[in-house]
């Protein structure tokens, strides 16, 4: 059983005249068939909805202005579509429509070493970033785990771990070409590391999960190669024990890189899965950038702050081979989990809050799920306040699931009294637009909706995401 279907306001079926239109205008590069239609009617999330109607495969700027073109004449959805790793149900066709594939447009544009930045089409996944780039010195850094596509990241204003030194999308964007709701070019934005002219169009696009406008390139700063990158990880003798030590290490104004937590649950399952021997109990995984003098001091430092709170058995790794191996922990969290109970769904949260509320936050939400009884996990990037239950539910079970939804709705409430958000990373979608309302009110929900409709009067860019109109 998967999550219902928010109730959407309208159904749009695609009028056959588009279909042949679309067929007529992309030949081979659109389809109708079910397995590809069914495949981009589906993300990682567990809300399940009926497929789109086609499937355009978009290869250039052009491409996307004629398809949303075509789809506007007839009043009917688009859906951008990229590597489909979203979690809140952002590329479902709620209110049917046509979904617009652009993972094809997957290149790299232009590259500008001397001014830190690189434009690239959205299609382009991080890591084929990344590995296209290395040869300059250079990388971008914005890690969300999965390897998603840029205009993705850009369009749900995507972190991760390494947020918590180098930012999230919001910081990391210069500029936008976008098409918008009428089939026109635009550009948000310039390679100048600011600007006051205008509004910040750019910021306003970011973030905006497809419903303003379908991104077509992306300049993005990019960052110089650390000279050292060292790792460890230290386990502790409870959550509160972790998570002091990171809040201190933060007020200290130590620049860590990475910092994760891993609870006990998802120590045991990662143990059982990767045949590891870690100890079984809360863990910090930790990354360190810089020089090897400022590395050595950072992680001198963070050991220091790690022993007055009980941590112990701290191994450290500079080696990429060393680092892969204590980060299997992390990277394999959500994958042990879920073979930790065959046949579960996991509903995965992301509040994040201040860093002084964060231990809290946690520790109200831990005993909550341990009074529950329902199997989860936590991980977290912890760094920055943002961090993640997992829970482990029967799909056969409706009562499990309604206990999963009730847990998380209470952490959503804890973190927004807080001074927290219902979200830090994996961005609204549908799954989260009550809590939208609950976060921002409803005059600054009213503003949002007066931009979609001002961007998009026809409402034809996702529509049933964010907020209902």
């Amino acid at each position: 059983m998967n999550a219902p279907l928010p109730p959407a306001s309208i159904q749009r079926p695609a009028p056959p005249a588009l279909l042949d239109a679309l067929a007529q205008r992309f030949g081979e590069h659109f389809s109708t068939a079910q397995a590809v239609r069914e495949q981009h009617g589906r993300d990682e999330g567990s809300i399940s909805a009926p497929p789109p109607a086609g499937v355009v495969f978009a290869q250039s700027t052009q491409d996307v202005q004629d398809a949303v073109r075509l789809a506007a004449a007839h009043d009917t959805p688009v859906i951008a579509y990229g590597a489909g790793s979203s979690l809140e149900g952002h590329l479902l066709a709620v209110q049917g429509g046509i979904s617009l594939d652009v993972s094809r447009m997957n290149q790299v544009l232009s590259i500008d070493a001397d001014d830190l930045t690189v434009t690239v089409q959205p299609g382009i996944t991080r890591k084929a970033l990344n590995e296209a780039i290395k040869h300059t010195g250079l990388f971008f850094p914005i890690d969300p785990g999965a390897d998603a596509s840029i205009g993705g990241m850009a369009a749900t204003r995507a972190s991760g771990t390494n947020a918590v030194r180098y930012g999230t999308l919001r910081e990391n964007v210069l500029a936008l070409q976008v098409v918008t709701a009428n089939g026109e070019v635009i550009r948000t934005g310039t390679r100048a590391r600011k600007s006051s002219a205008g509004y910040d169009l750019t910021r306003l696009m970011v973030g905006s999960e497809g419903t303003l406008g379908i991104f077509t390139e992306v300049t993005l700063r990019l960052y110089p190669l650390p000279e050292a990158v060292s790792a460890a990880i230290c386990s502790f003798p409870s959550i509160e024990a972790a998570v002091r030590t990171v809040i201190q290490t933060i007020q200290l104004g130590v620049p860590i890189a990475r910092v994760e937590l891993i609870d006990i649950h998802s120590v045991r399952v990662v143990n059982a899965y990767s045949k590891l021997g870690l100890r079984e109990e809360p863990m910090l995984l930790m990354e360190f950038h810089g020089s090897p003098a400022s590395v050595q001091e950072q992680a001198e430092t963070v050991q220091q702050i790690a022993s007055e709170w009980g941590g112990k058995a701290f191994e450290w790794a500079t080696t990429p081979e060393e680092r892969s191996r204590l980060w299997a922990a992390r990277h394999n969290a959500y994958f042990a989990a879920v073979q930790s109970r065959p046949g579960c769904k996991a509903i995965s949260t992301d509040t994040c809050v201040p860093i002084s509320r964060l231990a809290d936050c946690l520790l109200d939400s831990v005993a909550e799920a341990d009074a529950s009884g329902l199997p989860y996990f936590l991980v977290g990037h912890v760094g920055d306040g943002n961090f993640h239950f997992g829970y482990l539910l029967d799909p056969q079970v409706p009562a499990e699931r309604e206990l999963a939804e009730r847990l998380n709705q209470q952490l959503v409430a804890r973190a927004l009294a807080m001074g927290g958000t219902c979200t830090g990373e994996h961005g609204v979608g549908i799954h989260k637009m009550g809590f939208l309302l609950d976060e921002a009110g409803e005059g600054a929900v009213q503003m949002m909706r007066a931009i979609k409709q001002a961007l998009d009067p026809k409402n034809i860019l996702n529509p049933g995401k964010i907020f209902s109109l």
